[in-house]
């Protein structure tokens, strides 16, 4: 089967060696996913093909994809006519029960239809239409929790219709209940904290320390790492529940074989720790951690950014943090003191640890005062940023 990964723009190679690395380990317990094929990364997404095992592996283990969908059929849809037959002619009884409910989403660009909701409504009616002319019966529409979840993507007059198999966007891991202002995706901080490298560092016993960790985002998703835990692991709903292929058996075996795999013993494990000056913020990451079920694997505190230091005993690791960049939360000229802050925080109390800051304005980068070792292009939803690593000698 051929499936497709969709992620953030920037993660493209990222979520490329991500998925040869997910199939290549789980080919020990599962001998199958040793077909699986990576195809090359294109825009906001990289193709894969290989048995279904493959496309449920990325849902649980994926930390940077944002759905894995299937897709069924590509056709030309210059018009709303033409979309609509392309979709009426995939054979809708092989993916869904009539008596289901459906959802679809539609995104266009360069195409002469340029209504998301009118193409969205015209592949619903299509879809109805066929299902009702073959069972006598047609599906509803359930915008929020659908049974099948359909994607349509028009791009230069070309569809493209596929099966969502994850349902919902997979950064949404379930634990993150409560969140402060402006949070940073699950998915966005998996990727800031695999390009800074803290997944060698983990395995290494390095700590890691986020100075403004907010609703805890970083840290939890450090934790997820470090104790090897399926992101997916704690999402209760998926697409393919309401998928006519769907193999429930092939799915809990999985999901108990990721089971098996998590270290939560604290011995085994490096410190993680987040600071926040907001008291209200570490009320919500502690709330989040509860949820997560990783209580007493990562530790939250109170504390100023200038009063930030090592956990004891920690010699190396990562210190990673995502500041405020002017976009939605202050003003950059009145930052600038803060990232001198983190900065001096870098150069005065973490000497042999690596350095990280994602941000989303260059000037304020500057004000660090640190010459960054590597740089890396993300996007935080429709703003460019860029992840700096530093080595801090």
């Amino acid at each position: 089967m051929e499936f497709f990964a969709t992620t953030a723009k920037g993660m493209e190679e990222l979520l490329a060696a991500e998925l040869t690395e997910i199939f290549r380990v789980g080919s020990t317990a599962f001998p199958e996913l040793a077909e699986a094929q990576v195809g090359k990364p294109t825009r906001a997404g990289v193709p894969f093909s290989g048995p279904i095992i493959a496309a449920y592996r990325a849902c649980l283990w994926s930390r940077t994809a944002n759905r894995i969908l299937v897709p069924l059929k590509t056709f030309p849809a210059p018009d709303p006519e033409k979309l609509y037959g392309g979709v009426k002619s995939i054979r809708w009884s092989d993916h869904l029960e009539p008596s289901k409910t459906i959802a679809v989403d539609f995104a266009c660009t360069h195409s002469q239809i340029t209504h998301s909701q009118f193409g969205a409504q015209k592949t619903k009616d299509a879809i109805c239409d066929q299902l009702r002319s073959v069972a006598g019966e047609r599906p509803s529409v359930d915008l929020v929790n659908p049974d099948l979840r359909i994607n349509v993507y028009v791009r230069n007059d070309e569809a493209t219709v596929s099966i969502d198999l994850s349902g919902s966007s997979l950064h949404a891991r379930g634990y993150r209940e409560e969140q402060q202002a402006a949070p940073m995706k699950e998915n966005l901080a998996a990727a800031v904290l695999l390009l800074s490298g803290y997944a060698e560092i983990a395995k290494a016993g390095g700590a890691l320390v986020d100075p403004m960790c907010g609703s805890g985002t970083l840290p939890l998703e450090a934790a997820m790492i470090a104790t090897n835990t399926a992101p997916g692991l704690g999402r209760k709903r998926w697409g393919f529940f309401g998928w006519k292929k769907h193999q429930a058996e092939l799915w809990t075996k999985l999901k108990r074989d990721a089971d098996s795999v998590r270290i939560l013993d604290v011995k085994k494990l490096p410190k993680i720790v987040g600071f926040d000056e907001d008291a209200r913020a570490i009320h919500t990451a502690l709330a989040n951690l509860e949820t997560a079920g990783m209580r007493g694997l990562v530790h939250f505190e109170k504390r100023e950014l200038d009063l930030a230091e090592p956990p004891a005993g920690a010699t190396t690791g990562l210190f990673i943090v995502n500041p405020p960049y002017g976009e939605r939360l202050g003003d950059e000229e009145s930052l600038k003191p803060v990232y001198r802050r983190i900065g001096d925080a870098m150069k005065k109390r973490f000497k042999g640890w690596k350095g990280g800051v994602f941000t989303g304005s260059q000037p304020l980068s500057k004000e660090v005062g640190l010459k960054a070792a590597r740089r890396h292009v993300l996007f935080n939803g429709a703003i460019e940023c860029r992840l700096l690593t530093y080595d801090l000698y």
